[in-house]
């Protein structure tokens, strides 16, 4: 039986890779104040937020896929 520690522990790892990944936004803001900024160029604050939060959300995926039950009753991380 699939234990809901595991799906809770893989959800909260999805939103955390989010949520680091959306920090770099604010790196981006420090390094090019000029274009990446909350005035103009917020649409491209933004991009860059959900392009990264993407990417880190892909490589959680990649190392930690969805909790799955196996047909002996056990299941696999």
């Amino acid at each position: 039986m699939l234990d809901m520690k595991d799906v809770n522990v893989w959800v909260k790892g999805i939103m955390n890779a989010g949520i680091s990944g959306g920090t770099v936004a604010i790196s981006t803001m420090v390094i090019a104040p000029e274009t990446f900024n909350f005035k103009e160029g917020l649409s491209k604050l933004l991009y860059a937020a959900l392009i990264s939060s993407i990417v880190s959300i892909a490589k959680y995926l990649s190392t930690n896929p969805m909790p799955v039950d196996l047909p002996n009753g056990d299941h696999k991380p």
